[in-house]
């Protein structure tokens, strides 16, 4: 028996300590000799072209570092632009990395800023992880010996995406990841369920929640821009639980229905507002929001970037919030300034989420107070058609990956849970 094929059938943490790790393992990945696979002003640069699925090298974990054998993983955007070599190629990261630490400099690049496994092998250095463990993982690679990690780890000079500007990522049989990027798996659900939440949770969680973003308060309306998307899923679940009142920005009628699903009271069609850029359609957005709740947002959740970012300064209310993680429209943001400084607005740039943050939102997912978002789940052989869907905005919430989980419906171990939060909550976003 395989490493691989015991972790499938559940063997005990003595067997898996005794079996070899294979040399080589199953992985999706870029290679380097790709980079200039696009032309700098193709119109499609389609992530299939570039993503494989493949055997890859095995690494040797560092003494802080885990092996886990991954279940199951998730598409993020970062992937997106990882496959089209945007805005600069990964392996530019991978080559600065590796002159600190040479095993991520390699010809391939495993991509995967989630997953959720169990724990296989642990180096030197590491206390509080076992073989046999599971685990989810959050998605910063950090140095725990720099001071400023004590205080906020997104601060610290070194920080890294793992999966994204580290080797070894999630979308794979197995994964190289820090012992403080680890989290116990929820027990009620799924490998696929578990593996769907953590970055994007986290990352709303910091915006919104946590005391370094907008610090949402009982009654903040906020504006949640792709409200059924991956971020935007999380970001609307944590207002509701928060007390505050969301506005959620849908672009289709099936969107629309499904925020109803998740208890937003208050929709928005993206349609409505064709240009984005022109400051009557900024007009026609606030007085819809007015419309429907009687005052201007507290906060606007933004990550779509340069193709409603104008609008999102526009419509906070004075003294609000525009707080922004991402731009996955476009790096290169215009907007009104005199509607920032004269009503004393604020933007505030956030980045994925500490280790304490991740630890606060895997617990609220723990408790079935916050649900997964997964809609679809595709097969790793199939991770480039999953990436594909998600850089054309086919998706809604999260798109799931199995690696070793054979199936889908495996890993619960919580079924009382799991009943009570019930499966309609579980599988609102891929109802049966």
């Amino acid at each position: 028996m395989t490493l691989a094929q015991a972790v499938v059938a559940g063997a005990e943490p003595a067997e898996l300590a005794r079996l070899d790790v294979p040399t080589t393992y199953r992985a999706a990945h870029l290679r380097k000799d790709e980079v200039g696979t696009f032309d700098q002003d193709e119109p499609d640069k389609d992530v299939r072209r570039t993503l494989h699925v493949g055997e890859v090298p095995m690494p040797e974990p560092a003494a802080d570092e885990v092996l886990i054998a991954v279940m199951a993983s998730a598409i993020n955007y970062n992937t997106v632009w990882s496959a089209m070599f945007e805005p600069i190629p990964t392996f530019a990261f991978l080559e600065r990395f590796g002159r600190t630490d040479p095993r991520h400099d390699l010809p391939t690049h495993v991509l995967g800023s989630d997953a959720a496994g169990v724990v296989v092998r642990t180096g030197a250095a590491v206390r509080r992880w076992r073989v046999g463990d599971r685990v989810v993982t959050s998605p910063a690679y950090v140095d725990g010996e720099d001071p400023v990690v004590q205080h906020d780890g997104m601060l610290a000079a070194d920080l890294r995406a793992w999966g994204f500007e580290t080797n070894f990522g999630g979308l794979a049989d197995f994964a190289v990841v820090k012992a403080t990027q680890l989290l116990p798996k929820p027990r009620h659900l799924t490998w696929e369920e578990a593996a769907c939440n953590m970055l994007c949770a986290s990352t709303a969680y910091r915006m919104l929640v946590g005391e370094r973003g907008a610090r949402m308060k009982q009654g903040d309306v906020v504006l949640l821009w792709g409200a059924t998307g991956g971020l935007g899923g999380y970001g609307v679940q944590l207002v509701l639980g928060g007390g505050g009142i969301p506005v959620g920005v849908v672009s289709s009628p099936e969107k629309a229905e499904l925020l109803r699903g998740m208890g937003c009271p208050h929709v928005i069609d993206r349609g409505q507002f064709d240009d984005l850029a022109d400051e009557k359609a900024w007009r026609r957005l606030g007085a819809e929001v007015r419309r429907l709740v009687g005052e201007d947002p507290a906060i606007v959740f933004e990550h779509t970037g340069r193709e409603t970012f104008g609008a999102s300064v526009y419509v906070a209310r004075r003294g609000g919030s525009v707080v922004t993680c991402g731009s996955s429209s476009g790096y290169a943001h215009e907007y009104d300034n005199r509607h920032l400084w004269m009503k004393l607005k604020r933007i505030i740039g956030s980045h994925g989420a500490n280790y304490q943050e991740c630890h606060e939102v895997n617990r609220l997912i723990s408790l079935g107070l916050l649900q997964p978002t997964l809609s679809a789940v595709y097969p790793l052989t199939g991770a480039a058609d999953a990436t594909r869907a998600v850089q054309l905005n086919q998706h809604v919430g999260k798109v799931g990956v199995l690696a070793l989980a054979p199936e889908e419906g495996l890993g619960v171990e919580d079924h009382e849970l799991r009943e009570r939060v019930g499966e309609d909550r579980l599988r609102l976003f891929r109802p049966r």
